[in-house]
């Protein structure tokens, strides 16, 4: 069966030393295994390095690729996984140039963003990478927009995905925009994964116990307030404590913490109610009570903001039932 020309037909992966052999797999699962008996597309795939020589992965084990750097000058993709090096050969990052100058898809999975950086391919473009790296790949490369909460971002033909599972999100994406939601949803009922993630990888960044900032004027309030954050308090309230004019606190909160007292509360609040739902059986609204949001409605807005995914899939996700209580 043949497919239209504009349809991927020709992959070729990058590959260099201490590449991640997940990532790498998650390219070879999607694109290089032969599924062309039960209908679907068939690709030329290759794992490509410079000269052609083996590569050692970060899991210590050696891989020979398929071939030298030639099949990215034409392949439809090209596409990098994950690696520790913020940089790469010239010859690399220029075939990575052109590959993206002549039109092909180019994909990055999770720090394989930092090479088509360092290629040039993320200025003014939108782009993401796992939550662990984005403020470094955007002091890197500062005329990237840097997506932080992004399972994957497609600007044009360029395509790439935040950390280790994200990838596969991406990929079935580009099938999907390749050969259809048909062929895309059966794939990922083939490979016994969802055809779409709902939420963004905020879900996915540690939630770390809640503490006071270092706030030097501030200090004994934040820490009183950490203590108190079931309780609904206004900013007169909280200026009261500190012994300021509702103003005055204003400014310095924003001059200490970086937030206005709005912000910074309503993050401590949904950073304890990701505990609450990953470490106890408390119900919605019991977790909402808690932490000071008051009713189940107003947890799922703050939640559902911040962490791109609501309490009930969170806790579906994240709770850890050997513990809950």
């Amino acid at each position: 069966m043949g497919y239209p020309r504009h349809m991927l037909r020709s992959v070729a992966v990058l590959a260099l030393d201490q590449v991640a052999a997940f990532e790498l797999g998650v390219l070879a699962e999607v694109f290089g295994t032969d599924r062309t008996a039960d209908g679907f597309p068939a690709y030329r795939f290759h794992v490509c390095s410079p000269n052609g020589d083996p590569v050692r992965t970060a899991s210590g084990f050696q891989l020979v690729p398929h071939a030298d750097l030639a099949p990215l000058e034409d392949a439809d993709l090209v596409a990098v996984p994950a690696h520790n090096q913020r940089d790469a050969p010239d010859a690399v990052l220029d075939a990575l140039r052109r590959a993206d100058a002549r039109g092909a898809h180019v994909l990055s999975v999770c720090s394989g963003a930092f090479l088509l950086g360092a290629a040039g391919l993320l200025d003014g473009r939108d782009c993401t990478t796992h939550w662990r790296h984005v403020d470094e790949l955007q002091r890197l490369h500062p005329l990237a927009r840097v997506q932080c909460n992004s399972l994957y971002v497609s600007d044009g033909r360029l395509l790439t995905s935040a950390g280790t599972a994200a990838g596969i999100d991406a990929c079935l994406h580009l099938v999907r925009q390749e050969h259809g939601s048909a062929t895309a949803t059966r794939l990922a009922r083939r490979m016994v994964v969802p055809p779409h993630r709902d939420g963004g990888q905020s879900q996915y960044v540690e939630a770390p116990i809640p503490r006071a900032p270092e706030a030097p004027t501030l200090e004994p309030v934040l820490e009183w307030l950490m203590g108190h954050l079931d309780r609904p308090v206004t900013v007169d309230d909280l200026a009261a404590r500190a012994g300021m004019a509702p103003r005055t606190f204003a400014r310095r909160f924003r001059a200490e913490t970086g937030t206005t007292p709005h912000d910074w509360l309503t993050n401590q609040r949904v950073l304890l109610a990701r505990r609450l739902l990953e470490e106890t059986r408390l119900s919605v609204e019991a977790v909402a009570d808690q932490v000071g949001f008051g009713d189940a409605a107003a947890l799922r807005h703050h939640f559902t903001r911040r962490v791109g995914a609501t309490p009930h899939t969170y806790r579906t996700t994240f709770r850890d039932r050997s513990h809950a209580v």
